[in-house]
């Protein structure tokens, strides 16, 4: 008896708080003007495009000199570490200039053209094989021979002066063929601007 009991009383209540909740219904709200009306347009077949004007040119800075040119401001030093001048090799017991070793030099020539001021030592280079007379003997022929060629490409003699160095100075110390090709070589030092 007590079960029913309290079954009924569990029912009534929840009888009770559902009549409280469900007896009233919110308020309906008209809807008012939609303050996004959809304007719909048909499309363009033939849009018209407008293209922005071209950039204005930004004014040069008084202090820009528009005639300086990179390597105005370097050192002879600072010109000989950043290689501007590059090297050419050359193969095994040669002193003979390949389409490489040209078009190097046609680019070098290029540089001594616009800093006609430079004057150069064309240094010659050789591997670590062969007797030092000889090595100094090829160095000389490997730096006549990128010498004659900037010759060639109009510049003057008054600024090229060659040494051989022989085997004494190598690029790259190692003593296989990766090393002593890079040691095989006509080298530009900057020696006065």
């Amino acid at each position: 008896m007590k079960d029913a009991f309290w079954r009924l009383t569990i029912i009534a209540a929840v009888l009770a708080i559902a009549a409280a909740c469900g007896g009233k219904k919110p308020p309906v709200t008209k809807p008012g003007p939609d303050p996004f009306p959809s304007t719909s347009v048909p499309a363009d077949p033939n849009p018209v495009v407008s293209t922005p004007p071209p950039p204005t040119a930004l004014p040069v800075p008084p202090d820009a000199n528009p005639n300086a040119r990179p390597y105005d401001a370097l050192s002879t030093d600072d010109i000989n570490k950043k290689s501007i001048l590059k090297p050419v090799f050359f193969l095994y017991d040669s002193d003979e200039l390949d389409e490489a070793a040209r078009k190097t030099l046609e680019s070098n020539a290029q540089i001594l053209k616009e800093y006609r001021a430079w004057v150069l030592t064309v240094e010659g280079h050789c591997d670590e094989r062969g007797t030092p007379e000889y090595n100094l003997s090829l160095g000389d022929r490997r730096a006549q021979a990128a010498k004659n060629y900037l010759l060639s490409l109009g510049i003057t003699a008054d600024r090229l002066k060659t040494v051989s160095y022989g085997k004494e100075f190598p690029f790259n110390p190692g003593h296989d063929e990766g090393a002593w090709q890079q040691n095989r070589r006509a080298q530009f030092m900057v020696t006065a601007k």
